[in-house]
């Protein structure tokens, strides 16, 4: 019996008079700027806001004072809350009555665990609307001026995670190479295995790749290179989470990114 399951049958036992909503909403790469109008108006009127390690600061900061801010941090091999109970947590405090923003970088419905989230919601009885976010990848790519895909380059994006069980055993072969552009989330922990299985594949060593560290942050870092190197890369410069791969002809277009800072340094 789930965690989730063994609340809602709690709450049976003993039903309140109300029960609340779950909100799972995308809180973006980083930059509060980028929160939709809707994300943002529900951060600053939370009761109960439950977040993720990756929720920027300046975010978090928006919240009414009386607001009852849980962290749910996940890190590599070391989680606040497993799964499981971070859903009954949410199911819990619906039941209690409580309206419940659940806050989560990027959007919640890519690599956020939301659909896992609303199915345990909804299953216990409890309503969920999801608010989406700017997704980490569509985030890192725009702050970087690298574009996911480009006339000359790319026609197809694929996004993957590079944090899973099996990843020597998944087949990649085709979601990389020329036309084509491959973002890798959490993907730093793994790089110089990632770079190995693509090569496997036939991807060739020179293909460019870019790594994204804290994008649309002020301390963003953007990491140029090539698929031989992308361990390197990443050692090299001691690349910590949040931080994306991208993979393909398009991460070899700096022009962009340079004329900008080119304008940039004439104002």
């Amino acid at each position: 019996m789930t965690c989730a399951r063994r609340a809602h049958l709690a709450f049976m036992s003993n039903p309140s008079s109300r029960v609340g909503t779950v909100y799972l909403v995308g809180a973006g790469p980083g930059d509060p700027d980028l929160l939709t109008l809707r994300a943002a108006r529900l951060v600053m009127n939370a009761r109960v806001l439950v977040h993720d390690g990756l929720v920027d600061p300046a975010i978090l900061a928006m919240a009414h004072r009386d607001c009852r801010m849980i962290s749910v941090a996940k890190q590599r091999s070391r989680h606040t809350l497993q799964q499981n109970e971070i859903n009954a947590l949410l199911v819990r405090e619906a039941l209690a009555g409580n309206d419940v923003v659940r806050l989560k970088g990027g959007d919640p419905f890519v690599f956020g665990r939301g659909g896992e989230e609303a199915e345990d919601c909804l299953a216990a009885g409890v309503p969920v609307q999801v608010v989406p976010g700017v997704s980490a990848a569509m985030g890192a790519a725009a702050s970087a001026m690298i574009p996911l895909t480009h006339r000359d380059a790319a026609s197809i994006v694929t996004f993957v995670a590079g944090q899973c069980k099996g990843l020597t055993e998944q087949n990649w072969a085709g979601l990389a190479g020329v036309g084509r552009t491959l973002v890798i989330y959490m993907g730093v922990a793994t790089a110089e295995a990632i770079a190995e299985k693509l090569m496997a594949d036939g991807l060739a060593p020179t293909m460019p790749v870019a790594v994204i560290e804290n994008a649309s942050r002020p301390q963003m870092r953007v990491l140029r290179g090539s698929l031989a190197g992308l361990g390197t890369v990443v050692s090299a410069n001691r690349v910590k989470s949040p931080a994306l791969i991208v993979i393909g002809d398009v991460a070899g277009r700096g022009d962009m990114m340079e004329l900008q800072q080119v304008v940039e340094a004439v104002k």
